[in-house]
């Protein structure tokens, strides 16, 4: 059965990637929770999705420098206690990020915390850097991996996933087909698709039995879907 994701929680009720919106979109009932995970200047995990608020850069202030409604990593598991979770590590090299971790260390920091919180085994990791995906495959045979997909062909990323034993491709919703879905049936590679929000959409990729939908309205998907 398809799952449904909450884009950055329920965030018609509350802010994105706060504690609120975690709690409302699991309150919801929502197969799971998607969220971005940045590092501070003081390594610490925090869920935000840009690399700034306003003027001030994630990457080069402490924690303590951030807003109150920027929650910790560690804080969003405590709330989030019956979902499945996709973490979004924020680490990709562009115009747009102040900074890039090339050294392993931001996904090491991610998996060793979701251990010593007791939660990796509902915890799905994605990111649009493949050497991030890859790092994290390598550090742990076990954990669930997924490469988010922006401009890649998605036949060809199947294949690549495959052959680097990820568990799946999350690509935007409008680039998958029953070609693609059905290469990925055959490989072995889940689909789990993005920002999916009206109804023909959704009844489209649904169509294409995708793993999970990930959505900025759950109650749409779930109406469609269930």
């Amino acid at each position: 059965m398809t799952e449904i994701f909450a884009h950055r929680g329920l965030h018609h009720v509350a802010r994105e990637n706060t504690l609120d919106a975690f709690v409302a979109a699991q309150d919801f009932g929502v197969d799971g929770v998607e969220l971005d995970v940045r590092r501070t200047r003081d390594g610490v995990l925090v869920v935000h999705h840009d690399p700034h608020i306003g003027d001030l850069v994630i990457a080069q202030h402490d924690a303590h420098d951030l807003p109150g409604y920027v929650p910790t990593l560690q804080e969003a598991f405590e709330v989030l206690t019956t979902v499945r979770v996709n973490v979004e590590i924020k680490n990709i090299r562009d115009k747009s990020e102040p900074t890039y971790d090339d050294t392993g260390s931001f996904a090491h920091q991610v998996i060793a915390s979701l251990y010593d919180w007791g939660v990796e085994d509902r915890v799905l990791i994605s990111s649009f850097d493949l050497a991030t995906c890859v790092e994290v495959r390598a550090t742990d045979p076990t954990m669930y991996v997924g490469w988010l997909l922006w401009q890649q062909d998605p036949l060809e990323a199947v294949t690549q996933a495959h052959v680097l034993g990820l568990n799946a491709i999350n690509p935007h919703y409008s680039v998958v087909n029953q070609v693609v879905a059905e290469s990925a049936r055959q490989q072995g590679v889940d689909l789990n698709v993005w920002t999916v929000n009206s109804r023909l959409d959704i009844e489209a990729v649904a169509a294409h039995q995708v793993t999970s939908i990930i959505s900025d309205d759950p109650a749409e998907v779930l109406s469609v879907i269930r």
